[in-house]
């Protein structure tokens, strides 16, 4: 903590009010606010854009600057040399492993791939329809009527086992979700995979015969769980962090940020990408969609083409884009109709001068979500895939919390309805 203060002086109010300020490792400095309330007062900020809820180790994000870190640890280089389960364990842990602690992390993992039989019935309760995201909501919150033997949220061991069974189950579940969709079986895990490999095979195998996984679609698939494993406080995070102050169980937590993810403005972006390039339908009428794009009393967006946090650049696009040309090479499907829009669409993002002026460059939504077409994953998963890699980054946070002090959230409101008023009866309203 530095020694640093800030002074308010507000009309009305005598002398100013001293608030401490606090610096981090790196990022800006914040203001301490907790003394206005004795004050009288509240701060105002929606969508707490320019408020710090929490202290945290686990990610830093300079927008300005393209830069994410897990752990200090820059994500193009994560994404080129790691795996999602080291980055997982460095999220969890703090630091990277050495060769006998990741390959204990891994094998603990496979130990808890598979789930508890009875929610094979679980599923049936839903309509074939259903969206997944909807059916993801529902089973994950009920984990804990089926691991109740460790849901004591003080007792670090059992923290331990719920975020082993969470970060194991989550692809078992999200591929049951979409074998339940298409009225294939469910196919159990195969722990002799890797973890991307293993979640392909759930999704795309059959008893019928052996799973043949193509390892460049296998790696393509882990990195989209690893750029998608942590991004600090973003919506889904905060909530999960909301609804664990109230000291409730990891796996109701953990639906909460399911359910702050499936918004179109959150983790549906790339399933609106998609979307987008079928309103699209053929390159012939690009032009059109551009000028739409470009036009400001048109409300036409461009989705997958710049990003909230990061003004300059998505330091996650340039790595999901080598994965992106890697697969479609793979597959041979460089002339795929939504594809070739997608591929002319980059294009023109990157060369034409009012995507370059006002930064609206590919981020990683767009390039996962070419991804997830080509492989073959319907756009409706693909929410769910963005859920079972940013799994990590809840637990994560969620232990991170729950093992120090805290308080339960609380936000306060600027009220603008009537002040107090007698009830009159019926016959005189």
């Amino acid at each position: 903590m530095s020694d640093l203060k800030a002074t308010l002086t507000v009309d009305g109010i005598d002398g100013a009010i001293e608030l401490p300020v606090h610096e981090g490792t790196i990022g800006p400095r914040v203001v301490d606010v907790g003394a206005l309330t004795a004050n009288g007062l509240f701060t105002y900020d929606p969508g707490f854009v320019s408020t710090a809820a929490c202290e945290s180790q686990i990610t830093y994000i300079d927008g300005a600057k393209g830069v994410l870190l897990h752990r200090g640890y820059p994500i193009d280089q994560l994404a080129e040399h790691s795996d999602y389960l080291e980055t997982c364990y460095l999220l969890l842990y703090g630091e990277l492993p050495d060769k006998e602690q990741k390959e204990q992390f891994v094998r603990t993992v496979h130990n808890h791939t598979m789930v508890h039989e009875q929610i094979r019935t679980f599923y049936n309760g839903f309509r074939r329809d259903a969206h997944p995201m909807a059916i993801m909501c529902g089973v994950v919150g009920a984990l804990s009527a089926f691991y109740h033997d460790s849901l004591d949220i003080s007792d670090e061991h059992h923290r331990q086992v719920a975020a082993f069974r969470l970060i194991a189950k989550m692809p078992t579940l999200a591929a049951m979700s979409y074998k339940f969709s298409i009225g294939q079986p469910f196919m159990y895990p195969d722990n002799s995979m890797g973890y991307a490999e293993n979640f392909l095979h759930m999704m795309f195998g059959t008893p019928c015969e052996p799973s043949r996984i193509s390892p460049v679609l296998a790696k393509a698939m882990d990195r989209i769980f690893l750029l998608h494993a942590d991004h600090e406080q973003n919506a889904s995070t905060s909530t999960v962090r909301l609804a664990g102050s109230s000291g409730a169980n990891p796996f109701a937590c953990i639906a909460s940020g399911i359910a702050a993810l499936w918004g179109p403005s959150h983790g549906g972006a790339n399933e609106a990408v998609l979307n987008m390039l079928e309103e699209i339908g053929d390159v012939s009428r690009i032009d059109e969609f551009v000028a739409r794009a470009k036009d400001k009393n048109d409300p036409f967006r461009l989705m997958g083409f710049g990003h909230r946090v990061y003004k300059n650049f998505d330091p996650r696009a340039k790595v999901m884009k080598e994965s992106a040309d890697e697969v479609l090479a793979e597959l041979g499907m460089e002339n795929d109709p939504l594809l070739a829009i997608a591929k002319r669409l980059e294009e023109i993002a990157l060369s034409d001068e009012y995507f370059i002026e006002k930064k609206l460059y590919p981020n990683v939504d767009f390039y996962s979500g070419i991804i997830l077409k080509a492989l073959g994953i319907p756009t409706s998963m693909f929410t769910v895939i963005f859920a079972v890699g940013r799994t990590v980054g809840w637990i994560a946070h969620w232990n991170e919390m729950i093992s120090g002090s805290y308080r339960i959230g609380r936000p306060r409101q600027l009220y603008t309805g009537y002040a107090q008023r007698d009830y009159l009866p019926l016959d005189q309203r």
